[in-house]
């Protein structure tokens, strides 16, 4: 008689037989334009990473040149951030700042917001990280929701281009965070664990109304640099990543945690990343960094191998599918692994 399994304790094993290359560390140097290093995101509140010494190392045998920071917020955690990374170990980290949105309800927030980019950046910060709370939980002080591209935070976006300095945009999330959690989700398992990722509810914008919002305020803001991390944000959607890509010159993107779309996808993935070899930024959003985590992003760009997984989790909450590699050539390799960040902050040069 067959087994009943239920479908949470299926672990089928591939019979698939395709050539497997274990890539230890990375052909040419890597700069991780998407990392947690502070305490912002930490379940404890100390540091994601505990030892800095020995992360260095880590770094050093991986050939990751150096890291980008999203943890820097603002005020005296700002200062700690740059002191731990920055100042201490010079060219191998560069720290963002956030602003502080619960200012979102005083009067001229939007200029207010402003001053505080301008001061963090006197502070050391490289760069600004914008989380995906801008669209899905801000309000002003009539409780409305905040979106991108409200005119209130013209100031704050122009202030950025006068700086100089990217910004890392994270708005909206895998679009199947934003649809009922039902048998269809190809995201459910996820969702099961983490149902406070779940926005599919009436109290939550759709996810293309926050799309259309990214791209309006990167149409406006034409002289400030947008690095849309997650792979533009739509990784689903690529035809509409490759889109903005050719539409708006200071529109860039990331790859961090999302090698599972980028990766079921493998042809129009690479199509995009040699079409725009200059536009696209290598980084793995570990929280903290993890040695075999960087093998299976190396692997993914390196070689062709075809049908492995992207991720350590069995099962894969991510999605329950295998990956297939970019097999990218050194000179598009050598600028998304290192070369377009260093352009972007001028600190890791």
């Amino acid at each position: 008689m067959p087994a009943r399994v239920p479908l949470s304790g299926y672990r089928p094993i591939s019979q698939l037989r395709v050539p497997a290359h274990h890539v230890e560390r990375a052909r040419l140097p890597v700069v991780d334009a998407h990392v947690h290093l502070g305490r912002w995101l930490s379940e404890d509140g100390d540091w994601a990473v505990k030892d800095v010494p020995a992360l260095l190392d880590t770094m050093d045998a991986l050939n990751v040149r150096s890291m980008v920071n999203l943890d820097g917020r603002w005020g005296g955690e700002l200062a700690a951030n740059l002191e731990r990374y920055d100042a201490a170990h010079p060219g191998r980290f560069a720290t963002f700042c956030h602003v502080d949105w619960s200012r979102a309800a005083e009067p001229r927030f939007g200029e207010r917001l402003a001053a505080q980019l301008r001061a963090s950046v006197a502070e050391g910060a490289a760069g600004l990280k914008v989380w995906k709370d801008v669209g899905l939980r801000v309000r002003d002080a009539r409780g409305v929701l905040i979106m991108l591209d409200d005119v209130r935070l013209a100031p704050l976006w122009a202030t950025a281009g006068e700086l100089g300095i990217p910004i890392a945009l994270h708005t909206a999330d895998p679009v199947a965070f934003f649809q009922p959690v039902d048998e269809r989700n190809e995201r459910l398992e996820q969702l099961l664990a983490h149902p406070d990722w779940v926005f599919s509810g009436p109290e939550f914008p759709p996810f293309e109304r926050l799309m259309e919002a990214m791209e309006a305020m990167i149409a406006e803001h034409p002289a400030t640099t947008v690095i849309g991390v997650h792979a533009g944000c739509w990784p689903e959607n690529l035809a509409w990543v490759g889109r903005m890509l050719g539409a708006y010159p200071n529109f860039h993107i990331d790859i961090a945690a999302r090698l599972a779309e980028l990766g079921r996808a493998p042809r129009a993935a690479r199509e995009l990343i040699t079409r725009h070899p200059g536009r696209v930024l290598f980084g793995t959003d570990e929280i903290p960094p993890d040695p075999q985590v960087y093998r299976i992003h190396f692997r993914f760009m390196e070689t062709a191998d075809e049908a492995f997984a992207h991720s350590l989790e069995d099962p894969p909450l991510m999605g329950r599918w295998t990956i297939s590699g970019l097999d990218l050539p050194d000179e598009v390799l050598s600028r998304v692994y290192a070369g377009n960040a260093r352009a972007l902050v001028p600190r890791l040069a």
